[in-house]
């Protein structure tokens, strides 16, 4: 028996509908929403969100990115804080005890610069001391050459410390002493200065005074000690016989 299907297409709308499943074509409806919608003003308003939101999503990517390499920075430069803390804490303990070396040479290079001093000075006035005079009296008018370490300087000069300073100051000499002739004063006063280890001496104040029943002259001389060339300085050697 034949069958003839007088509407075409009925067939495949029903297995269509048999089948029931069904499709949503976002193309089709974004056409269909954009022909619906045809104020600019809307779509330039939707269009704007849509690109905030693309950029807001950029930039936070973005951020998180250089978030975490800032977290990788922070961690390293801490491990190497802690690491470079104790290298200087060492090295700073190291200068301590260099500088407190220093210090304690130059105290020893000042001490021993300045033990010739009083020798020379006393050998000098004994030398230059005229006869019918005689002293009473040969001090140091001062503060010792030799540094305080409870008391620091201020350096003067750069890379000059407190002991070279302390060093640098020079030997004030107050010299008392009687004479029967003012004519020696006179012959005394040139013979220290001519020495090289006296200068600047200057006379202080003359009085005459009595003595054992004679009237002497009193007089008050200052100087100062020079370092004199080493031209000018001879050394002997010493000589020691040993058994």
């Amino acid at each position: 028996m034949i069958e003839i299907n007088l509407l075409p297409g009925s067939g495949k709308k029903g297995k269509a509908k048999g089948g029931g499943g069904s499709s949503v074509d976002m193309g089709a409806a974004f056409r269909g929403f954009a022909s619906k919608v045809t104020d600019p003003f809307l779509l330039g308003a939707v269009a704007s969100g849509v690109l905030a939101a693309a950029a807001i999503g950029a930039l936070y990517t973005q951020q998180l990115a250089r978030q975490k390499s800032l977290d990788a920075k922070e961690q390293r430069a801490t491990k190497d804080s802690i690491q470079y803390a104790v290298v200087v804490k060492s090295i700073r303990r190291a200068q301590a005890q260099r500088d407190s070396v220093v210090r304690q040479l130059n105290i020893i290079k000042v001490i021993d610069n300045n033990r010739f001093v009083w020798p020379h000075v006393m050998d000098e006035v004994s030398r230059a001391l005229p006869p019918y005079t005689w002293l009473t009296s040969l001090q140091q008018t001062n503060e010792s050459a030799v540094p305080n370490a409870s008391s620091p300087a201020a350096p003067h000069k750069k890379g000059e410390n407190a002991d070279s300073v302390a060093a640098a100051q020079p030997v004030q000499l107050q010299i008392i002493g009687n004479t029967v002739d003012i004519q020696a004063l006179t012959r005394f006063m040139k013979a220290l200065e001519a020495s090289p280890f006296i200068q600047d001496v200057t006379l202080v104040k003359t009085t005459v005074i009595p003595v054992e029943g004679k009237e002497v002259t009193e007089f008050q001389l200052t100087g100062t000690y020079q370092q004199p060339d080493s031209a000018l300085v001879k050394r002997v050697p010493i000589a020691l016989s040993v058994r």
